[in-house]
């Protein structure tokens, strides 16, 4: 049982109740027979647990002793041996400060005695290298012009010769020229045949990429006057293999990237030599390339998007070779990019002006003989006003109106052909014109755009559609293009908005040319807008017209005045206005936007009420042809909710209010005249609907009347 406790104490968590219950448990187990409890039982048992509990405690209390008399035991030797290592420790330390004095002074002599042997070694060399070079002397001195020495003949000991002939060649320049002539010319002769040598060396030693032979080889020749040399030759011949195929950019970089790490191995002035490495590229290699590519003029489109793309990757080659240049040439990429286009961005902008006047002018010329259309001059404003004031007084129609078949002549795939091409212009130009001639071209070309866009495109069509808007006052419902004329105005519009708003304003803005390009852009707008509402004015006018003359001809007196009962339904003339209307709104809805859409509908609405008010005047109604009066007005109402427009929504209510007095009982028309929607009107309005009444000369004399025709 002790072992059964303990596996019990030892599980996590411990838990003292839990111990009981299975303790219970286990004794009601026992008892399985017994049929009633046996509190006798389950006391021995728990009095036997306790027993059991104490002899278990006091075995662990023994183990805890001896375990801490082993710790106690263990922590003595632990704490002994510590002490005997700190005692080594100390004696170690004094060791290796004895050592470390006699070490100093030991050092201290060894340095006494090295300078004394470098003072009585020096003199010797300097003598002994002073013997050297007197001999050598000698032999340039000899007369004869063949000097023979091995030192200056064998392969191998070539930095010797270098050494000494480059000592000897400074020691000439102070000998008087006058006595010492034949052997300077001697020294010098010999000094240009070694260094000579040397930059051979240097050549050969670069093709088998030997770096620390070249570094020796630069190290010795940066004693020479021709170290240039050495310098241009590992240039010449690191840049004498392809760029990379025909395309010149593409191994300029990595090239750049592999010498320079050569280099600051090789020279000991690497930024330098990386410039002048660099500089070679731009004067001679890529000068080269951008003359025979941008030779032939003769295609100027083919030839500015050469230019543009050749200098916008010179400019990006530049920012990535910017990490090998000095700071001192901080600007100098920029300056030798300049150098290379100079001769070609002087004439750019002519040229950019010149090559887009023809992109548009080809692209308008293409569009109008697609539609087999002869451009004309649009100068027909007077005949058009003149042919409108006759056809108006004398009823007739002078000359015939040329709608083209509908053709509205505007394009929104030229409008975005020629967008194309100016977006092209300006992108080139914002990079290949300098800063102060920037804001100038961009105006330019934008003027170009406009002249050809706007004006003798939009402009243009604008013109034939007003033309073509049929005369006021027909019978035949009209046939209307000028709703078209207008929404792929609108399109072309916001296209040509986009463009200015992403190409041109950049260019120009906080500049002096912004108000320029302000003033001209508000004034073609203004041209454009007066003229898209002299068309929408003059197409209402049609349609108002053709519904004043379509009710006066086709609505008969009898449909507000029957002789006999007849159905309560809407007129036929009222049936074929609105039908012919709902087109008319749509197109109107579907091609102008913003608040010019609110104005044109409300303006239609209102003057289709005074139509409509004006024509119901002409008439007589009696109690059937008011239902049919107030049936055709309600159709009416149906057609304006589509307007959307509160005032024309309230003109017809309006009037339909008024129609009711047409129908009410002679002795409800106090009442209703005093209503909510007539009692603010003009009590002449109110009259005059009532005398359109058939009996309204029975109740004028009655008292029903009071108060409204007084």
């Amino acid at each position: 049982m002790l072992s059964q406790y303990m596996e019990e104490f030892e599980q996590e968590p411990f838990e003292v109740g839990e111990f009981i219950e299975r303790l219970t448990w286990r004794t009601n187990n026992e008892l399985q027979n017994s049929e009633d409890f046996n509190p006798v039982a389950l006391h021995d048992t728990f009095i036997q647990t306790i027993k059991d509990l104490k002899i278990l405690q006091e075995k662990q209390q023994s183990k805890c002793e001896r375990l801490e008399e082993s710790l106690h035991q263990e922590q003595d030797a632990h704490a002994k041996k510590i002490a005997k290592l700190v005692e080594r420790h100390q004696t170690a330390i004094d060791w290796f400060g004895q050592l470390d004095e006699k070490i100093n002074s030991v050092a201290g002599k060894i340095m006494h005695l090295g300078e004394q042997l470098e003072n009585v070694n020096t003199p010797r060399s300097r003598s002994v290298e002073a013997q050297k070079l007197l001999n050598f002397m000698s032999e340039f001195l000899a007369a004869g012009s063949v000097i023979v020495n091995d030192i200056f003949t064998d392969a191998a000991r070539l930095n010797e010769a270098a050494d000494v002939i480059q000592k000897l060649y400074a020691i000439s320049q102070d000998l008087p020229p006058d006595k010492f002539a034949e052997s300077k010319r001697k020294i010098e002769k010999k000094y240009d045949e070694v260094e000579r040598r040397l930059i051979e060396e240097f050549a050969t030693a670069q093709k088998s990429e030997d770096i620390e032979r070249m570094k020796a080889l630069a190290q010795i020749l940066s004693q020479f006057k021709g170290y240039t040399q050495c310098v241009d030759a590992y240039i010449e011949q690191s840049q004498m293999q392809p760029y990379s195929g025909k395309d010149i950019f593409i191994g300029i970089v990595p090239m750049c990237k592999h010498h320079y790490e050569i280099i600051k191995k090789v020279f000991a002035n690497p930024q330098q030599v990386m410039s002048k490495f660099i500089l070679n590229i731009y004067q001679l290699k890529l000068h080269q390339y951008a003359m025979t590519k941008l030779d032939d003029k003769k295609d100027e489109e083919k030839y500015l998007r050469t230019l543009y793309e050749l200098y916008s990757r010179t400019l990006k080659l530049s920012t990535d070779l910017q990490i090998y240049m000095s700071t001192i040439d901080d600007d100098l990429l920029q300056k030798l990019t300049q150098q290379i286009f100079i001769k070609n961005l002087s004439g750019y902008a002519e040229m950019e002006a010149k090559c887009l006047t023809a992109k548009c002018s080809t692209e308008l010329e293409k569009f109008y003989a697609s539609k087999k259309h002869q451009k004309t001059q649009t100068t027909k404003g007077f005949r058009r006003n003149m042919e409108v004031f006759v056809a108006t007084r004398a009823n007739i129609n002078i000359a015939a109106i040329e709608d083209y078949g509908g053709e509205t002549f505007l394009s929104e795939e030229l409008a975005i052909n020629m967008l194309q091409e100016a977006k092209a212009s300006l992108k080139r130009c914002r990079l290949l014109s300098s800063d102060a001639e920037l804001p100038a071209n961009c105006i330019k070309l934008n003027d170009i755009l406009l002249r050809f866009l706007m004006h003798e495109h939009v402009d243009y069509a604008l013109e034939l559609g007003l033309q073509a808007v049929p005369l006021a006052e027909g019978r035949v419902f009209p046939q209307l293009y000028f709703f078209d004329v207008v929404q792929k105005t609108n399109i072309i519009v916001h296209l040509l908005d986009k463009l200015c708003n992403s190409s041109v304003i950049p260019c120009v803005s906080n500049t002096p040319k912004y108000s320029d390009y302000v003033f001209k852009k508000r004034i073609m707008m203004e041209q454009i807008e007066t003229k898209l509402d002299q068309g929408l004015d003059r197409s209402i006018s049609v349609v108002i017209g053709w519904v004043k003359v379509y009710l006066q001809y086709e609505q008969k007196k009898t449909d507000y005045k029957p002789e006999t009962d007849v159905d309560t339904i809407s007129s036929t003339a009222c049936l074929q206005v609105v039908q012919n209307l709902q087109p008319v709104i749509g197109q109107i809805k579907k091609c102008v936007d913003g608040e010019n859409l609110q104005n044109v509908l409300t303006e239609f609405g209102t003057r289709l009420h005074r139509v409509i008010y004006d024509h119901l005047q002409t008439m007589q109604f009696n109690t059937a042809g008011a239902m049919c009066a107030i049936c055709d007005v309600n159709e009416y109402r149906k057609c304006i909710r589509e307007l959307d427009s509160p005032l024309v929504t309230q003109l017809f209510d309006i009037l339909h209010a008024l129609c009711n007095l047409l129908l009410v009982k002679p002795q409800n028309l106090q009442e209703v005249c005093t209503g909510d929607t007539l009692n603010y009107l003009d009590k002449s309005v109110v009259r005059q609907f009532i005398q359109l009444r058939t009996d309204f000369r029975v109740i004028k004399n009655t008292n029903y009347l009071k108060g409204i025709i007084e």
